[in-house]
């Protein structure tokens, strides 16, 4: 018996970094104290981006029946698992393979809560964007506007509406981890602003305020200042009024690309 739980654990260890492993489609691991462990790795692990009850932030909107990246328990296993290459989502170093199906467990359990409430009209919301605000000129929705900004196309199953009023009020205040704003001169004296894309000991890449892609060596430039914190996009406090924000903020979180 004793070793038949030695032989157990062990396969329960190994299935985390076996190749090998093969994931079940429905998640194995879903009793009601899996559920309850699932909440406690949750709120330590993953409510700082994703709040606390799964309403969305810097990460992900949870509360919702269908995750567009996680449509079933094996390809949410394997996004907690993995990450998402090309977002803050990181990898689940800190859990084992038990650990994360009761994750997949509590994160599927945020989807049957009832939605946030939204104040605002989405229609006035729209006509505030592509007018008043001029927002269309650095961001894109479904293909059309500018390529600057953060595409808004989904992001209403992306961000909480708490997070998109203080985007739009203080937009630095909510500016992912590794943002960074970046003025340079070129080595002929051609001033260029705009955000960092990539960086490595010898060059660097970005992206201007027009959206064009430069990419440069370090050696060809005479300036080059990092401006950390600091975001290109206005406040808009003094552009709309607490209605007109409203209204924004109401149109931001109906965006949810093709359901």
């Amino acid at each position: 018996m004793h070793y038949v739980c030695i032989l157990f654990s062990f396969s329960l260890a190994m299935a985390q970094f076996d190749p090998e492993y093969v994931i079940p489609k429905e998640n194995p691991n879903n009793t009601p104290d899996d559920l309850k462990s699932g909440q406690r790795l949750f709120l330590a692990q993953c409510a700082r981006c994703h709040g606390p009850k799964g309403e969305g932030g810097r990460g992900a909107v949870l509360t919702q029946p269908r995750l567009t990246r996680a449509p079933d328990d094996r390809s949410l296993f394997l996004v907690i698992r993995d990450g998402i290459r090309g977002t803050e989502m990181p990898a689940g170093y800190a859990v084992d393979t038990r650990e994360t199906w009761q994750l997949v467990g509590y994160v599927r359990s945020l989807g049957r809560m009832p939605n946030e409430i939204v104040r605002g009209d989405p229609k006035r919301g729209q006509e505030l964007y592509r007018g008043k605000g001029h927002c269309s000129e650095c961001h894109i929705i479904s293909g059309q506007g500018g390529s600057f900004g953060p595409e808004l196309t989904e992001i209403g199953s992306r961000r909480s509406a708490a997070h998109l009023r203080a985007a739009i009020l203080k937009p630095e205040a909510e500016l992912p981890e590794d943002f960074i704003q970046l003025r340079l001169v070129t080595n002929d004296g051609r001033p260029i602003s705009g955000v960092r894309l990539n960086e490595d000991t010898f060059s660097i890449q970005m992206r201007d305020l027009k959206g064009s892609i430069h990419s440069f060596f370090k050696a060809d430039l005479k300036e080059l200042q990092r401006e950390p914190g600091k975001s290109p996009m206005p406040s808009f406090r003094t552009v709309f009024s607490d209605s007109e924000t409203d209204d924004l903020v109401a149109f931001l979180v109906s965006l949810r690309g093709k359901q």
